[in-house]
This record gives C-alpha cells, structure tokens and sequence, in this order.
C-alpha cells in the first residue's frame, strides 16, 4: 500500500505547474525552409539535355540533399564529359550559391538570384589563355515544364559570348 501511495504522489508531482514548466523547449524549425531555399527546386528532377538543334547532348539528375538545404547537380554526356555541382542558398550573404566542379579540371564559384524569372549566377574564372573572365549561367523555367539553362562568358571589353544553350527535357521512363 505504501509503495501504491508513493506511485500515486510520484505521478501527481509530474503533471504540477512547476514540473511541466521544466519541460524542454519545444525543437527549432528544420533548417533550409525559408522561401528562398525553394527557388531552384523547378531544376530539380531527372533530364535529358538538348542542344538548339535538338540534339540530345547529356543526362542531368538533380536533386535535392542534406536535409534540403542543398540541390546535388549530376551531368554527364555520351562523349564521356562529367561534372557535378553543389547548390546552395547561403542565408548569410542572401545569394544563391554554386561549386561546379567536372572531369577535365574545371571550377566554377558562382553567386546570384532569382531575378526576372530565372535563377541567375555569376563568377570569375580564367580562359584557356589565362585572362580574366567572367561566368554567367541563367536557368528559366519554362511553361511547358521544359528549363533553359544558358552560360555565357565574357572577356573584359568584349561581348558575351554563349559557351552552352541546353533544353532540359524531363526523363522519361
């Protein structure tokens, strides 16, 4: 009967005032779920990429990771060209952020937003020739599902020059 009492005064101690102040604080919100974290999610997916003839010139899944807060990009091509990249909002610096990295020793360190309806980046990198030279890659979803990507590059006091157009088409099984 004692041991029935101590139960009982054990339990009415847990649900007073004082205890369920004590409580741990409820958890903080998941990290990454600012709407800027959502603005590149229309990349994500699995595509095939064309060229402005229709050519089909590669296979690109994208997806997104690490608890969402970043888009993986994979890209690889029939003529055995491969790279990938790391795609991140970085609430700091409020820019999107872009690593691309691929098999013939390409870095690109890119940085934007979502402007005008597309996601635009930007960064510096060198020619084959060693001069300064500027990157930019847009991203434009289209109304048809389809998504433009269009990387351009410039050489200080020269025009931008196009070095891709794809169509990313949707994967079909």
């Amino acid at each position: 009967m004692k041991s029935s009492l101590m139960a009982g005064l054990s339990a009415l101690a847990l649900c007073s005032p004082a205890v369920q102040a004590q409580a741990p604080n409820p958890a903080p919100p998941p990290p990454c779920q600012a709407a800027e974290h959502r603005q590149f999610d229309f990349w994500i997916g699995d595509w095939d990429v064309f060229n402005p003839a229709g050519k089909l010139v590669g296979h690109n899944q994208i997806a997104r990771e690490y608890a969402g807060c970043v888009i993986h990009e994979r890209y690889s091509t029939p003529r055995a060209y491969a790279g990938e990249s790391l795609n991140a909002w970085d609430a700091q610096r409020k820019v999107w952020h872009q690593t691309w990295m691929d098999n013939t020793g390409t870095v690109l360190l890119l940085d934007g937003a979502w402007k005008d309806g597309q996601m635009v980046l930007e960064g510096q990198g060198r020619d084959p020739q060693g001069r300064a030279q500027r990157q930019r890659i847009s991203w434009t979803p289209n109304t048809d599902g389809t998504v433009r990507q269009h990387w351009q590059t410039q050489v200080a006091g020269e025009d931008w020059v196009t070095a891709f157009d794809g169509l990313y088409r949707r994967r079909t099984p």
